[in-house]
């Protein structure tokens, strides 16, 4: 037990503050809908688990034994590993909003789902959507990277450094738009498809005063709507992994 130092429980204490916060925001990992034990749980197995890969390069950053010093090293390793998983966190709620764009010109906005990455409920639409974009990430070993990601950034941005928040703001706000961009080329057909429809069925108003014309088109649109995401559904998830992916690795 000579191994099993202060210094040591303080690295792998470091390291678990990093990991934990980053599977905190991580989408799938950070899910509301997994118990907070469960979560912390897998959190302490991985941390564990990569403490002796990542021990040598996180003991001779360890500051001395002054409580503040430990502290700012804390808050330091927490505020990276949240930033590291909001990269993932901001591509799932661009594909959310985008799918609530659509759910909503479907009107299908209106019914209240279960929610999986949110806390509040969701149209079924965007729940099923959101579902299949987890179930990728994880069939597609997008989480895989970002562990990997994880375990590079101690090498990246070693503990004892001061929080770069100015990087890490303009690294989120880069993020924010390239994730928007993503998700804009996913729902673009939704896009295409609403402006379409609005303007056929705006035309068939002025041309037929006398019919109640969106009481009578709902259900074409419904229609159309489910038919379109039927034949373009594994196009949309394919863009947003590779994109996600590629965000990832840089």
């Amino acid at each position: 037990m000579a191994w099993l130092q202060p210094t040591t429980l303080l690295a792998v204490f470091l390291i678990h503050c990093r990991i934990g916060s980053c599977l905190m925001v991580m989408p799938g990992f950070g899910s509301a809908r997994i118990p907070m034990r469960i979560r912390l749980y897998v959190s302490l197995a991985i941390s564990l688990a990569l403490s002796p890969l990542l021990l040598a390069s996180v003991l001779p950053s360890l500051p001395d034994t002054r409580l503040d010093r430990i502290l700012l090293m804390i808050v330091t390793e927490v505020l990276t590993g949240i930033t590291i998983g909001f990269i993932g966190r901001i591509f799932m709620a661009a594909l959310e909003t985008f799918g609530s764009y659509a759910a909503n010109f479907m009107s299908l906005a209106a019914m209240g789902g279960a929610p999986l990455e949110a806390d509040e409920p969701l149209p079924p639409m965007v729940n099923m959507i959101m579902m299949a974009a987890i179930v990728m990430m994880f069939i597609s070993g997008v989480h895989w990277q970002m562990l990997s990601g994880l375990v590079s950034s101690f090498s990246i941005i070693p503990p004892g450094l001061t929080f770069d928040a100015q990087g890490s703001l303009i690294q989120f706000v880069d993020t924010l738009s390239e994730a928007f961009v993503v998700a804009l080329r996913v729902a673009s057909p939704f896009v295409i498809y609403s402006v379409l429809a609005n303007l056929s069925l705006g035309l068939l108003n002025k041309f037929t005063p006398q019919i109640p014309v969106y009481f009578v088109s709902v259900p074409f649109v419904i229609m159309g709507g489910l038919l379109l995401t039927m034949f373009i559904v594994s196009e949309m998830l394919g863009i947003f992994i590779d994109a996600l992916s590629l965000a990832l690795t840089r």
